[in-house]
């Protein structure tokens, strides 16, 4: 095949036994996690090792974490598409599939945290429209739709493309999908259209989204939650968060497909640059967030802030703190090590924070509450290690099936140029190559 992507369709048709290895061992995290829910359903969340008055523990810190990661696509290659950065256009896919995925994880650790699931529909036949919960509920169901029609209509042609190159049932399976597309003219020009809007449309979603997360901790009373910073805060670490994330899909999917024609260099080094200003921005909203608290002295705040500074929550604040900024920061700043190794070591270390800025959030505030109650040192059981290993296996194992299906790099961004699309949507009958494959 004399096809310039064959690369990328290769990655497609090709199963290795690497590939079939992997995909054994996360399937058999995901049975053991299973097998986890399942005690947990028996023996109702006292198989966990929450209780009051933290009754938020591992399930909340994924939840809050996996909805930062989703900003990794529909955020990121949203402004990217809208300032018309060329060199996003192979990363955009692998940050969008990261976004949709992310999100129904997301989602099933509020269901694991309630415990019985039935109670989930509450929200919707009793709502309280006072409560951050029903908001929360509702700006995730609109990003998750939103979302999933971002990644789907910039499918359609490479779908088309994969309908003319295959037979059987693969054949079949993209006939479905493509909706009839044949790379024509007016069509073209409707994709552009679609994707313009879509673009614009789910960057105040996104935002909101982790705002209304924010809020949900915000609009109580509890020490160091109730912050008018948290809003932004939170924004700025699932952006954060988003970058790392798809920085860290590009080293793999590079590496394991042979994709190193189509993620450059350059596109390890712009990535950098974003993920060193948000290292800068993350550390001066935690320090403003920080100082405040400890300038005000409020008893309560005070206890939660010495906590997690010099108590029992200390060596994950200092950890986060190393992971968040002294790691990355060290290694962005200097071009000699912002390499494609540099970036990826920088972004681990980043997810690594992250996730423990969550629960540094999460756990220290509810241990100390304003109430005086009695209380205990919160320390996640087997069953919620299990649960979150589970989902971190299901989300590769779908990230991996993702790629086994479709293109995770737009074939049709990547040639002709973008201006070739806009001469054939303004007049020109001339068709996309994708159109045009036989």
């Amino acid at each position: 095949m004399s096809d310039p992507h064959e690369p990328i369709v290769n990655a497609i048709l090709t199963v290795g036994p690497g590939f079939k290895r992997w995909v054994a061992a996360l399937t058999a995290v995901v049975l053991w996690a299973i097998f986890a829910y399942t005690w947990q359903l028996y023996y109702g969340l006292g198989a966990t090792h929450l209780g009051r008055p933290v009754y938020w523990g591992l399930y909340i810190t994924n939840f809050v974490f996996f909805v930062g990661v989703s900003h990794a696509g529909t955020l990121i290659s949203a402004i990217l598409r809208i300032v018309q950065a060329e060199w996003r256009r192979p990363i955009t896919r692998m940050a969008e599939v990261i976004t949709v995925l992310v999100l129904m994880f997301g989602v099933g650790n509020v269901l694991l945290d309630l415990g019985r699931v039935d109670r989930a529909f509450n929200v919707v036949l009793h709502p309280h429209l006072s409560s951050p919960l029903v908001w929360d509920m509702a700006s995730i169901s609109v990003y998750l739709m939103a979302s999933t029609i971002y990644l789907f209509i910039p499918l359609i042609p490479d779908i088309a493309t994969m309908r003319d190159l295959t037979t059987g049932w693969r054949h079949r399976f993209y006939k479905r999908l493509a909706l009839g597309w044949t790379g024509t003219p007016k069509e073209w020009h409707r994709l552009e259209k679609i994707i313009g809007v879509m673009a614009i449309v789910v960057i105040p979603i996104a935002v909101s989204v982790h705002t209304v997360v924010s809020w949900v901790f915000a609009m109580t009373i509890q020490p160091m939650w109730h912050s008018t910073i948290f809003g932004p805060y939170f924004v700025v670490g699932a952006i954060f968060s988003g970058i790392a994330a798809i920085i860290t899909a590009m080293v793999v999917v590079r590496k394991v497909y042979g994709l190193e024609r189509y993620l450059t260099e350059e596109a390890f080094n712009n990535l950098g640059l974003l993920l060193l200003l948000m290292t800068c921005l993350w550390f001066y909203f935690t320090f403003a967030e920080y100082l405040t608290t400890w300038y005000g002295h409020e008893p309560r705040e005070l206890a939660v802030f010495n906590s997690k500074i010099s108590g029992p929550f200390a060596p994950f604040f200092w950890m986060m703190f190393v992971c968040c900024f002294v790691v990355p920061f060290t290694i962005l700043c200097n071009s000699r090590t912002r390499t494609i190794k540099g970036t990826l070591i920088a972004s681990i270390f980043v997810n690594v924070g992250m996730w423990l800025e969550r629960f540094t959030i999460v756990v220290p505030s509810l241990s100390n509450p304003r109430a005086k109650v009695m209380t205990f040192v919160y320390w996640p059981s087997w069953v919620e290690w299990s649960l979150m290993a589970g989902c971190f296996a299901a989300f590769a194992l779908l990230y991996m099936g993702f790629t086994k299906l479709f293109p995770i790099i737009s074939m049709w961004e990547l040639e002709p140029a973008p201006e070739v699309h806009e001469t054939a949507a303004a007049s020109e009958p001339t068709l996309h190559p994708a159109g045009a494959t036989s």
